[in-house]
């Protein structure tokens, strides 16, 4: 048995465990992850990510993220986002001398992301968060069954259908992302519609989670492009996604929503 240090945050209700292995690597396991994820016998989230150090010196970190089942996933556009405020929380980043904000520089699963601080209080722990997401190539937009796949740094296939609020989600997400012909990785499925006040609608059943979360950074992202709307709820809060589709490419794509600190501890496991 061993004690593991961790920091627990949500962005827009997509939850994580942060753990800082810059002085000390536990080399968490499989099984040690998705114990650690497992919501009645662990902390209890969709994921986890480790922050490590970088060679690189214009790199504040590293981000290496973990499905709740253990396995060593792709891009997570909200965890992106929590582990730029607990790298903040950490000193990290680097103080803009014309506005004052926080920014960073960090390596994740594909490739170098900028962030941003745009708001963050130390009393109740809650902020706004600018992340810098991949950029998309048009080509790679595609149309698939009724709807679309791209990657946004992570595969998803979205949607459209009617009254997305009672819409089952879970059972139709699953089956997508599991059908082995179209996916033979799997796919994340996000659902969208449009809204009366303007607003895109997104749910997302997440590979690797193998359920619905509450918000999606990566399929908010995706959600945005195929349907040309930046501006998303989820079942966790409100996103702006920002983008220029110039020539053949979805250029300066930037995701930005809210991030809470819930809490720190210890697990022994």
């Amino acid at each position: 048995m061993r004690n593991i240090d961790f920091y627990k945050f949500d962005g827009a209700g997509n939850d994580f465990v942060l753990v800082d292995i810059r002085t000390h690597d536990p080399r968490l396991t499989d099984v040690e992850i998705e114990r650690i994820c497992h919501r009645r016998f662990g902390v209890g989230a969709d994921g986890l990510m480790t922050l490590g150090s970088s060679e690189d010196e214009s790199c504040d970190f590293v981000m290496t993220y973990y499905n709740s089942d253990g396995k060593k996933a792709s891009m997570c556009g909200n965890g992106g986002r929590c582990i730029t405020a607990f790298a903040h929380m950490l000193g990290l980043g680097h103080k803009d001398n014309a506005d004052g904000k926080y920014t960073f520089n960090f390596i994740a699963y594909d490739g170098m992301h900028h962030s941003e601080m745009l708001m963050w209080d130390d009393v109740s722990g809650i902020g706004l968060v600018k992340l810098g997401m991949r950029e998309v190539g048009c080509k790679d937009v595609k149309r698939c069954l009724d709807g679309w796949f791209l990657d946004t740094g992570s595969p998803h296939y979205v949607q459209r259908v009617d009254d997305l609020e009672h819409y089952d989600v879970f059972s139709q997400g699953r089956e997508i992302r599991n059908n082995k012909e179209l996916f033979p990785e799997g796919t994340n499925v996000d659902f969208i519609e449009d809204l009366s006040d303007g607003r895109l609608f997104v749910r997302t059943y997440e590979r690797g989670v193998e359920d619905e979360t509450w918000a999606c950074g990566t399929g908010v992202t995706a959600s945005a492009i195929v349907s040309g709307n930046g501006r998303i709820v989820t079942l966790g809060g409100d996103f702006k996604v920002e983008f220029n589709a110039t020539g053949d490419t979805y250029r300066d794509v930037f995701l930005t929503g809210p991030v809470s600190f819930n809490f720190k501890g210890t697990i022994k496991i």
